[in-house]
């Protein structure tokens, strides 16, 4: 489309915006969360014989997703934000289509492989249209507020997901992601302006991506935060992916999965809303930091319950909800800290350091969901991994110091 059609296009305003990269996140999050109470029957029509084998449904769509988000960026950074987003929602409502048409195991896990590659490009820039506009605390405030809402998502994806399998077989969820897509590609064509002058393109050669990959992996801020930021976020994969094993199996709470799954997933819109309201006044890095210190002190005491015998379906709850919450505490903090050096290559940075955050996620999330026995020791133990390995990389980042604000290279941006 022409800038001067572009130009007559009304702005967004705050709210708008705000919801519209809610919702962007949201093509993703449903991708992952709405099929979850639909992994048995899918397990059992497609002939899944071994139960922690349904993981790679959920595995799959993430190995593409972090797969993708090196295309985007740099297409972004070189054609604008708008064209690369059109393109991608077009071709997620396909393999959405191709997903609930799939007959065997092999074309699902293909189907789900090409859902996370087009929606990978939902992460890149949704990242990268709230850089075009703010920075530093402004930036991780209005992602905190976008992940407010984005986290609704998973305490009403199963559900949703319940009720479509109430009216049809568990293809009605993948027919229903794409209409979600087809919504959002309908709201973005009609509303969403480009966000990136064509004077502030980055020309797509092997020079600008060397350059670009070179400041990104070298900044200790950019490549070490969205390493941290990827440990955390494969905390959120492993209970993702072990979720209904854990309450159905261990707990006999099958009937309570999306309630249970939701409370949980709950806490993390609460820490994004808490987050959003304490992050321009505290700072990202007292919160952030604060978080891993609480997941660590979690992690320990889950394990003592465990180890003497008392865990139960309200322990697990109580322990999962809190540490989501320092998770939540994280995510967002993390992904602001790494972008402030690399502001002004905003849609490549994201895309590298998307890869590192999914890739890394997937390893951490799918090490720690394939070692589920029945029990809660391997997520537990899996947490305190996370938080100790977390800890470790903030304290390489930040010179052994903690809760101190740094003031990174690229203008505006105070932590």
């Amino acid at each position: 489309m022409s800038a001067m059609s572009d130009h007559r296009r009304p702005a967004m305003g705050t709210g708008e915006f705000i919801a519209f990269i809610a919702a962007l996140m949201a093509v993703n999050a449903l991708g992952v969360d709405l099929m979850l109470p639909a992994l048995a029957d899918i397990g059992h029509q497609l002939a899944i014989t071994t139960a922690n084998h349904r993981q790679w449904i959920i595995t799959a769509y993430m190995l593409g997703f972090g797969a993708g988000q090196l295309l985007y960026g740099p297409l972004a950074d070189r054609y604008g934000r708008r064209p690369i987003l059109l393109a991608t929602l077009v071709g997620f409502v396909g393999a959405s289509i191709f997903a609930a048409s799939s007959q065997t195991f092999a074309a699902l896990l293909g189907a789900r492989m090409l859902q996370g590659l087009m929606s990978a490009s939902t992460r890149v820039l949704a990242v990268a249209i709230v850089r075009d506009r703010f920075s530093g605390r402004q930036m991780a405030r209005t992602l905190s507020l976008a992940q407010m809402i984005f986290f609704l998502v998973p305490i009403m994806a199963p559900s949703l997901g319940q009720v479509l399998l109430a009216f049809g077989p568990w293809r009605f969820i993948f027919y229903a992601l794409a209409g979600f897509a087809a919504f959002v590609l309908a709201w973005s064509a009609l509303r969403l302006r480009e966000s990136l002058p064509v004077e502030r393109r980055s020309p797509l050669s092997l020079a600008a991506l060397g350059s670009a990959y070179r400041l990104t992996l070298t900044n200790r801020f950019s490549a070490g935060y969205a390493l941290a930021a990827s440990m955390t976020f494969g905390g959120v994969i492993a209970f993702v992916s072990s979720a209904q094993q854990i309450f159905v199996d261990e707990f006999h709470a099958g009937e309570r999965f999306t309630i249970l799954f939701a409370l949980c997933a709950f806490s993390m819109g609460c820490a994004s809303f808490a987050n959003s309201r304490l992050v321009e006044r505290l700072g990202t890095r007292l919160i952030s930091q604060s978080a891993v210190l609480g997941l660590i002190a979690l992690s320990i005491l889950h394990l003592g319950v465990i180890g003497l015998g008392r865990e139960s379906l309200v322990t697990y709850m109580l322990f999962q909800a809190l540490s989501m919450t320092c998770i939540g505490l994280c995510g967002s903090n993390f992904g602001a800290m790494a972008m402030e050096p690399v502001g002004h290559i905003a849609g490549t940075a994201s895309s590298i350091q998307g890869f590192i955050t999914s890739v890394g996620a997937v390893i951490v999330g799918s090490a720690i969901g394939q070692a589920y026995n029945g029990t809660t020791w391997p997520l537990a133990i899996g947490y305190l991994a996370i938080g100790i390995g977390v800890l470790a990389v903030v304290l390489v980042i930040e010179g052994g110091r903690l809760f101190q604000a740094r003031h990174a290279a690229d203008p505006g941006a105070r932590s």
